[in-house]
């Protein structure tokens, strides 16, 4: 038997040697980039949240399927702008749910975000690792085309037209779902948002605010057309904020919503109809035909307008929901030293590792979660906790 020389960098051309090397080069290169490592362990670990004794019985073994009935399915955007508030909401959700292991989450994550979904993923389980959820990929160029510019850059981003694209993403067998934004946190059961009905033919609910002027959301093209306004017919269309929706995705798919919301955005795309982003569309679509659901579940505006982003008090009454809708953000109000002070309700649910240590070292600087009352008074409590 001839004894093998071994392999050296003498006895190899070189040529040879970097097409040998190259694959591994490339995994170290592309498989762990600094910046993406680092975003794993920028968040904490959050509390384990169990069911309650009234709850359906878990096996506790198997994973959840997106496909279980019996569970509260929530659909939710993940991107790296936005990820911070997406964490605060999933934690505020867990942790006032009576039965925590009985939600599903279906994160939608941009194709070409500079986070990718699969890193996404991986933060989602280290984050919460008994969460069931599941991540889909959502390919922008199925609406870049379609969006126009807004009153603010922010708005063009195109996930924040993936809702218009749930009835096609998400796995089929799901047949209703709950969607919210990532700027919102829950204060209350979300069961019981789940449980609204919709009635007749409504495929979507939500809070309507009837007192809100209504044609502000559309130019003077629009409504001084002869024919686009007729669209309303006998209805009364109210104004709703799409950051909050429980949506019927059997009648959605059947009813074919996600090809009349884009024939709207192409006729902006030719006039100029609207301005605001990919809200109108909707108002279009589903104006006087929205499931009215009570107030309390979408506090909206606390991120004060599309251009200033000013601070904002709540609307009388009773709240489940907080929604930072406008320019300003809570987490980034916060950093900046400069909240306004409905963020403090926003803070106890963010499981960002820098804040968390800065609230730690300086304890003064740490405000109490406030609660709210049943008539909408504020006061201080641990119940945010």
């Amino acid at each position: 038997m001839v004894p093998r020389r071994p392999i050296t960098s003498s006895n190899i051309s070189p040529l040879l040697l970097l097409l040998l090397l190259w694959p591994s080069a490339c995994l170290a290169i592309r498989s762990f980039p600094e910046s993406r490592v680092s975003i794993l362990s920028q968040f904490a670990e959050a509390p384990e949240y169990r069911n309650g004794g009234e709850c359906p019985a878990s096996s506790g073994k198997e994973p959840a399927s997106s496909c279980d009935r019996s569970l509260v399915h929530i659909a939710m955007t993940l991107d790296s702008e936005y990820l911070r508030g997406s964490v605060a909401a999933v934690h505020s959700v867990l942790r006032h749910a009576s039965c925590p292991e009985h939600v599903f989450f279906h994160f939608v994550a941009a194709e070409f975000d500079p986070v990718s979904p699969r890193v996404l993923t991986r933060l989602v389980q280290s984050t919460f690792p008994s969460l069931n959820f599941k991540v889909y990929i959502f390919r922008e160029d199925t609406v870049i085309n379609l969006i126009s510019s807004s009153i603010r850059q922010a708005l063009e981003n195109p996930l924040n037209y993936a809702r218009n694209y749930l009835g096609d993403i998400l796995d089929p067998c799901v047949n209703r779902v709950i969607y919210l934004d990532s700027d919102v946190i829950l204060v209350d059961d979300v069961r019981k948002l789940w449980t609204i009905t919709l009635t007749g033919n409504r495929v979507i609910g939500a809070p309507e605010y009837c007192h809100a002027n209504f044609t502000k959301y559309f130019t003077d093209d629009f409504w001084s057309d002869p024919v686009l306004p007729r669209v309303f017919g006998s209805k009364t269309p109210c104004y709703f904020n799409t950051g909050v929706m429980v949506m019927d995705l059997v009648k959605w798919r059947e009813g074919n919503y996600r090809r009349k919301i884009e024939n709207w955005m192409e006729l902006q795309r030719k006039r100029r109809i609207y301005e605001l982003g990919s809200l109108p569309p909707f108002l279009v679509v589903f104006g006087g035909d929205v499931e009215p659901v009570d107030h309390r579940w979408n506090q909206h505006g606390l991120g004060g307008d599309n251009v200033k982003g000013s601070c904002r008090s709540l609307h009388p009454g009773p709240v489940s929901l907080l929604h930072w809708s406008g320019k300003g953000k809570p987490w980034v109000r916060l950093d900046e030293r400069r909240p306004c002070p409905l963020d403090h309700l926003w803070e106890p649910y963010d499981l960002y590792k820098p804040n968390r240590d800065r609230l730690r070292h300086n304890p003064s600087s740490h405000h109490l979660p406030l609660v709210l009352s049943g008539s909408g008074s504020i006061g201080y409590s641990n119940y945010f906790v």
